[in-house]
């Protein structure tokens, strides 16, 4: 419990009254929005994530990158432009994660730009595969300021875990989780906080308590389940978990799947935050990952010009009227992910 506090610690101690009253804003136009049926939206995003890069060097079958199947442009986050959104939105911005698709410690610059939103005093997080955590970039990374580092370990055996994360070696994640634990010491840091996100799919469910245990051994801070996006989910699929608790679907009758989550006519997610892909493009959350829904770019455009612009109170408008009739949000989850 004490990590918790810590970790929680690490955000609340970068407020600020005007990142404050930002957050009051938000929460107090989302639901008045909710209440009217007609948007109302106040303040500034308080959480983004950014896209390094769309690069990964596994083949994961759930993913874009993985599966190198993108319909949109790939490559990686330029300094300049980073530098430029986030001197733009560092005032009310308090929560910043470094990912929408691709391994961030890809980019070369991405621990640079990890330190800059440091001294920018916002929250950092990052989702990585671990493959990249060699000794010298675990000491950098805890130095960076880095606030969360969420390390993908989806099996306890290298034959489980490929099965998966295809192309990956189990051995080089766990050697990089004790290098930045070792570092976390070494430089008697209390951040990273280090969370091992457990994918549950059915070749690797009958390991959630052995990942647990792997945890606990090397002093990983948190185990987080997370459930499975599963594409073409309607006739089932081999890693849609048999313990129904941990899968989004559930089986019918007729043996055809469903969604869980009852789709409402609302979203929190775009009333505070938002993505930006590598190329600048603003899109409404991590489940747009081909930028189908894009609502403006960065390159050449403030971002609050596109936050209070024209199509993005048509899509918060669509929202409100009908969820079900986007195509982002008939598969989308949001609060399914089951804590440890």
């Amino acid at each position: 419990m004490d990590f918790y506090f810590l970790d929680g610690w690490q955000y609340i101690k970068k407020l600020t009254l005007r990142k404050v009253f930002n957050i009051i804003k938000l929460i107090a136009s989302y639901y008045l929005s909710k209440s009217l049926g007609k948007v109302m939206h106040w303040g500034m995003p308080t959480s983004i994530s950014l896209e390094p890069t769309t690069a990964c060097n596994l083949r994961c079958p759930e993913c874009p990158s993985g599966l190198r199947a993108f319909s949109r442009p790939t490559g990686m986050l330029g300094n300049d432009l980073y530098v430029k959104t986030i001197d733009e939105l560092s005032p009310t911005l308090t929560y910043l994660i470094f990912y929408f698709q691709g391994e961030p410690y890809l980019n070369p610059k991405f621990l640079d730009m990890v330190k800059y939103a440091s001294s920018k005093n916002i929250y950092t997080a990052t989702s990585t595969n671990a493959h990249f955590l060699k000794d010298d970039v675990a000491k950098k990374t805890v130095e960076s300021g880095l606030d969360r580092l969420i390390i993908s370990i989806d099996g306890t055996t290298q034959d489980t875990y490929e099965s998966y994360r295809i192309g990956g070696q189990l051995e080089k994640v766990i050697e990089g989780t004790k290098n930045v634990i070792k570092w976390k010491k070494a430089l008697k840091s209390a951040t990273p906080h280090v969370m091992f996100q457990f994918l549950v799919v059915r070749p690797n469910e009958h390991q959630i308590n052995n990942v647990r245990q792997l945890a606990k051994e090397l002093g990983v801070d948190q185990v987080v389940l997370k459930t499975a996006q599963i594409y073409d989910y309607e006739n089932g699929s081999d890693l849609i978990p048999v313990q129904e608790k941990y899968a989004r679907y559930q089986k019918m009758p007729d043996g055809t799947y469903k969604i869980k989550n009852k789709l409402v006519n609302s979203c929190w997610k775009m009333w505070h935050s938002c993505v930006i892909t590598w190329n600048g493009l603003v899109v409404p959350c991590c489940f747009d990952k081909d930028a189908h829904h894009k609502l403006g770019s960065v390159q050449n455009n403030s971002f609050k010009s596109l936050w209070r612009g024209e199509k993005y109170l048509q899509f918060r408008k669509a929202l409100l009227k009908g969820r079900s009739q986007i195509e982002i949000c008939k598969n989308c989850t949001e609060g399914t992910k089951v804590w440890a």
